[in-house]
């Protein structure tokens, strides 16, 4: 036996003693050696590198929908192939396709079938065909399947695959300590084979939660995984991993059994193909989100929740207290890890993340604000049966319509703005499929799916968009363009590098500042934006740029002569200034 096969037989082995530690009948050792075949690893030669960065500046992720575009006449995944090959060349060399299985709910994320793709987003060949020239996420929605699955439907007949592979709780069990982002009941009462039994739903009644506790559902996810990997999947989105292992008497969140069921998949992944990762999805206050880096052997990236809240803040307010107090607290990643960064995604604006940051009086003046804009809230129940607002559901570009003030004809700019931050800051960028084209809020899908989330989830025809993004008076082109333009511009600094140094400036309320210095310490960027409706006045003096190097802004192309000159900003304008 080889060294690699026996390191990687003694690591599964161990993952496995730790989560099974307190359940009886696991055979360890015989189920090391199934995950081992299941992943087809009997044959592994090399031992994974650890604390190795698997990206660079280049990479720019659009998330989105296998079917947000559809042109008549062929599947939806074409239709994306040929949207990303004629409309984002150069612009993008990864995308999260959300969801493309068959579901009953949830637009995607109540799984009836995980080895299908549902008929009317393609075949597997489409997939392919985008992960043979893309860097390709896929969702792995490992909490939970759907009500409507076989697997459930075995569940309730008690017998054949997936018959046991559901949580199940007592009405009796004490609860009360369960966290959870949803208002609707935690059990769901079926009728079986066996008599009555309560199924756990952390999400909806549609969406029951699976039993890690069963080792069959950890060897399915394993042959899940190498089917994905089979298809060019390179990043797998840990949907709702919080959430995965349960006990009652707990909050069931974050326990040391599902960090320890991280470890065990980013081991048979690496294993398997050494450059894929694993990215975890924890809409959770940000201390808790970091967790999920371990000591760089849990999480290759995981999102960076805080940003979307905080940065809407400061763009309503015009002031960076929060942003830059939230930003000092952000360790720098480790090699071999990274931060997610987005503004927008398929779900809400999530208001967990600001909690300890924000206080309840400036959550609902923001709240108050994006319900003036055309926004809606989605709550969760607390565990004193109160109501708290968990997400805002609204388009990005609707977001930032105006400031606390109202709404004012600043959007582009205030919206850009956001971007240019996001897009500068450390970490891999994610950028939404709809905040590319500037979409607007879709309250007749939000009527026609009674689900606030669908208000950022709109459908284009394709020929529809190509319309509006050749119409130079229309904003979805102008948006689009710049969008391109400032990623085009991103991808060429190595100081854009997601793990190059980064540093908090303080340059006054209205400013959000910080510098980044690429890994060679060859190039330096000062990120400078004013975040207020207002003028505001830069001296250059306060970033001491050495005197020694020339300094140029790159969004403008202009150089920078005299460094004890200083330059008045326009709203929502942003300097990168690059020696």
């Amino acid at each position: 036996m080889n060294k690699a096969l026996e390191q990687l037989q003694f690591t599964v082995k161990s993952h496995l003693d730790l989560i099974y530690a307190d359940i009886e009948g696991v055979d360890v050792p015989a189920l090391t050696e199934e995950l081992i075949s299941l992943m087809r690893l009997e044959s592994v030669a090399e031992q994974p590198v650890t604390h190795q960065n698997h990206w660079d500046q280049q990479d720019v992720i659009m998330i989105g929908y296998g079917d947000a575009l559809h042109d008549p006449g062929e599947p939806a995944l074409k239709t994306l192939y040929k949207f990303l090959k004629k409309d984002c060349e150069g612009m993008i060399n990864g995308v999260h396709i959300l969801p493309y299985f068959p579901y009953s709910s949830d637009d995607g994320f109540a799984v009836e079938d995980f080895y299908e793709v549902r008929e009317s987003a393609g075949n597997w060949e489409d997939i392919r065909r985008i992960s043979s020239e893309y860097r390709l996420m896929s969702d792995l929605v490992i909490n939970h399947c759907s009500g409507s699955s076989a697997w459930f439907e075995n569940f309730q007949k008690g017998e054949g695959e997936g018959h046991d592979y559901f949580f199940t709780a007592s009405p009796e069990d004490d609860l009360s300590s369960v966290v959870r982002p949803r208002t609707s009941p935690l059990l769901r009462e079926v009728k079986t084979a066996d008599g009555v039994k309560h199924v756990w739903c952390t999400f909806s009644h549609d969406q029951v939660d699976l039993d890690f506790r069963n080792s069959k559902v950890l060897k399915e996810f394993s042959k899940i995984i190498r089917h994905y990997l089979d298809q060019g999947v390179n990043i797998f989105r840990l949907d709702a991993i919080a959430f995965l292992w349960k006990k009652p008497g707990t909050t069931s969140l974050n326990l040391e059994e599902t960090h320890e069921v991280v470890r065990l998949l980013r081991t048979l992944i690496e294993y398997a193909v050494p450059n894929a990762m694993i990215i975890t999805e924890t809409n959770i206050p940000s201390r808790e989100n970091l967790s999920y880096f371990g000591n760089a052997n849990e999480a290759h990236c995981v999102y960076n929740f805080s940003l979307p809240p905080l940065l809407l803040h400061a763009l309503m307010t015009g002031e960076s207290f929060y942003l830059r107090q939230w930003m000092m607290s952000m360790p720098p990643a480790q090699d071999g890890t990274a931060y997610f960064n987005f503004i927008a995604s398929h779900d809400g604006i999530g208001l967990r993340p600001a909690e300890g940051i924000l206080s309840d009086d400036e959550v609902n003046q923001l709240i108050e604000t994006m319900q003036s804009f055309g926004g809606h809230v989605s709550w969760r129940t607390l565990d004193n049966g109160v109501n708290k607002p968990y997400e805002i559901n609204i388009a990005l570009y609707d977001a930032l319509r105006g400031t606390h003030k109202g709404k004012d004809n600043l959007a582009e700019q205030r919206f850009l703005c956001a971007h240019r931050i996001m897009l500068a800051l450390e970490g891999i960028p994610g950028i939404y499929f709809q905040s590319l084209l500037g979409s607007r809020n879709d309250y007749e899908r939000v009527i026609a799916t009674d689900h606030f989330r669908s208000i950022n989830r709109h459908h284009w025809q394709y020929a529809e968009l190509k319309e509006l993004l050749q119409d130079s008076n229309s904003h979805h082109s102008r948006i689009f363009a710049k969008m391109k333009e400032l990623i085009g511009l991103r991808v060429q600094q190595p100081a854009f590098h997601p793990n190059a140094t980064q540093f908090t400036l303080h340059l006054g309320e209205h400013i959000f500042g910080f510098w980044r210095q690429s890994p060679d310490r060859r190039q330096s960027i000062f990120c400078i934006n004013n975040i207020s409706d207002q003028p505001v006045k830069l001296l250059l003096s306060d970033l001491n740029l050495i005197s020694t190097d020339d300094w140029k802004d790159l969004l403008q192309g202009i150089e920078i002569t005299d460094l004890h000159d200083s330059i008045e900003l326009e709203p929502y304008q942003s300097l990168w200034i690059s020696n």
